[in-house]
């Protein structure tokens, strides 16, 4: 069963002007239809060819042996995940459970968006900044590096930014602080982050 690159949930140049449609053409055409092109090729004719891609991330989780199999499966799910936390009007106050949750969790939305601002800009080199669900029912923010992802480590993900250089820096250079703070007030989909708080 290969897997296929995944549609973006909206037009290309739909988060316009804060993602601009020519950073989405090189970063889901190229760069993620290359991770699902890699993966294909990396687990044909392997015990992994007919599993799920959460199940072929949990299976090559931390083996040398498949760390290219590992990079590529989970890089295609950590930018499938990346689409949908983004959405076109997005941004601002989170509403409904996940706001609650937030105000319960990290004290206030402000303090939330603080130590997520900070785990995303603080990132060395390439990676995501997360909010999930911890093993104690409590939402926490995380960062992890390269492909890696919460996924594999006992973590629900509710939503994510890629802070990878290719995901930003043809709208903003190196100007990472303010990449993550547009997608927090212009760009990031709550509706995402609750459905999977609900799920």
């Amino acid at each position: 069963m290969a897997f296929e690159l995944p549609a973006l949930p909206y037009d290309s140049a739909a988060l316009e002007p804060h993602i601009t449609a020519h950073t989405l053409s090189f970063h889901h055409a190229k760069h993620h239809n290359a991770y699902v092109t890699n993966l294909n090729n990396l687990i044909k004719d392997t015990d992994l060819a007919d599993k799920s891609l959460e199940d072929i991330m949990k299976a090559s989780a931390g083996d040398a042996a498949k760390a290219g199999i590992f990079n590529n499966s989970a890089q295609v799910w950590n930018h499938t995940f990346y689409w949908h936390s983004m959405k076109p009007n997005g941004g601002g106050k989170p509403t409904g459970a996940i706001a609650a949750k937030i105000d319960a969790d990290f004290g206030s939305y402000e303090q939330f968006a603080e130590a997520f601002k900070a785990a995303a800009a603080t990132q060395f080199g390439s990676g995501w900044a997360w909010l999930v669900v911890g093993a104690d029912g409590k939402l926490a923010v995380t960062k992890t590096g390269n492909a890696d992802s919460p996924l594999v480590h006992g973590h629900k993900p509710l939503l994510t930014i890629d802070v990878w250089e290719h995901a930003y820096y043809l709208d903003f250079q190196n100007r990472r602080p303010d990449y993550i703070s547009t997608f927090l007030d212009k760009l990031v989909n709550w509706d995402f982050a609750n459905a999977n708080l609900a799920g």
